[in-house]
């Protein structure tokens, strides 16, 4: 059955439209740079989030919020004016669930930058929050929207136990990383900043996301690693260093005289310790080698930065050098003597054979 209106109802819901469109639109930016021209110059900066929420408020949105109202002006039929009802719930709900993703999405982000340097394992958690969170406000929208339309509720939910099992069954791999995410966040092995070594990639935690986990390389690419695959490897953690044990050797010529030789740990040890910072463990003539006296010094660097790490190892290898040379001790590098001596003479000559003993006739 087709539906005929009078023109001046269709003329009045045209206009409606225009003048909601145009009314709403105009709202819209003018509150965004009110709130924007507030907010850049430093006062109430809370405002900053009503202004994130309402770049959220999409223009289609606008224009079906518009064509809503211009059709209340018209003269429906019950079927069509309960199907109006429905298109009202459906948009307005899904608008706020918009605003509902965005105001979450603010909130962590903003959250994440406070917390990255100061306390990385909440900004860690913040990525799982906000997830968590999203999936929430969309289920709540979602559920919200049936029950307005006039479904059973209950009855939907216990039906989704059995097509859970089937969705799961077809997403396992994405719900594996997704659970491996999870662990990542309680069991927390790294967190956001962490330099961390996974087989033969090394690099600092970037980002830790539901599906992947990326590291920033010492080279400057980015290293994605799947969740799942991820924790199956083993991981060196070396942001939670504690101290850094150091092992070097050096070698001392063997034309080095005893007395020196036996001065050696001493001296080696007074110079790792002035410096600070730096727990000795022990210095030891350690062995003979093929062409130099060895020695073997051991001592722990009291902070786990790399970089003090190698400056304190430079300091005490500038200091031997010079505390060496001073007492014309001589670091050896690998020689090899080869000795040159007289031949001895060649043996005489045999004399010669008589015939008569090789038992030939003349």
């Amino acid at each position: 059955m087709r539906l005929t209106m009078p023109s001046y109802e269709m003329t009045v819901a045209a206009v409606t439209f225009v003048i909601a469109f145009a009314v709403l639109y105009g709202i819209k930016l003018l509150v965004g740079r009110q709130l924007q021209r507030i907010t850049e110059g430093g006062h109430l900066p809370f405002l900053g989030y009503i202004e994130e929420v309402l770049s959220a408020t999409r223009l289609l949105f606008i224009g079906a919020l518009s064509l809503l109202i211009a059709l209340s002006q018209l003269t429906l039929a019950a079927q069509q004016a309960k199907w109006l009802q429905y298109a009202w719930i459906v948009i307005l709900l899904m608008q706020i669930g918009l605003w509902g993703t965005r105001i979450v999405a603010v909130a962590a982000e903003r959250a994440f930058v406070r917390q990255r340097d100061v306390n990385p394992a909440a900004a860690t958690h913040l990525m799982l929050g906000a997830l968590v969170a999203r999936i929430l406000l969309w289920s709540l929208v979602l559920l919200a929207m049936l029950d307005n339309l006039g479904f059973n509720i209950s009855t939907l939910v216990a039906s989704l136990g059995i097509g859970g099992i089937a969705v799961a069954l077809a997403v396992q791999n994405i719900l594996g990383d997704i659970f491996s995410s999870v662990s990542i966040a309680l069991d927390k092995p790294f967190v956001i900043g962490d330099f961390i070594v996974v087989d033969s990639y090394m690099g600092t935690v970037e980002y830790i996301g539901m599906k992947t986990t990326r590291l920033r390389s010492l080279g400057g690419e980015q290293i994605i690693f799947s969740n799942t695959e991820l924790l199956k490897n083993r991981i060196r953690n070396y942001k939670r260093m504690q101290e850094r044990r150091v092992l070097f050797e050096f070698r001392v010529a063997y034309e080095t005289a005893s007395d020196d030789v036996e001065r050696i740990p001493s001296l080696v040890k007074d110079i790792v310790t002035a410096g600070g910072l730096v727990r000795l463990d022990r210095v030891h003539f350690k062995s003979f080698g093929d062409s130099a006296l060895l020695f073997e010094v051991v001592y722990f660097v009291l902070d786990a930065d790399y970089n003090r790490y190698m400056d304190i190892q430079q300091t005490i290898n500038m200091a031997m050098l010079r505390k060496f040379r001073d007492r014309n001790i001589t670091f050896a590098y690998p020689t090899s003597t080869v000795h040159f001596g007289s031949m001895p003479p060649p043996p005489p000559p045999a004399p010669p054979v008589p015939e008569a003993a090789t038992g030939m006739a003349p």
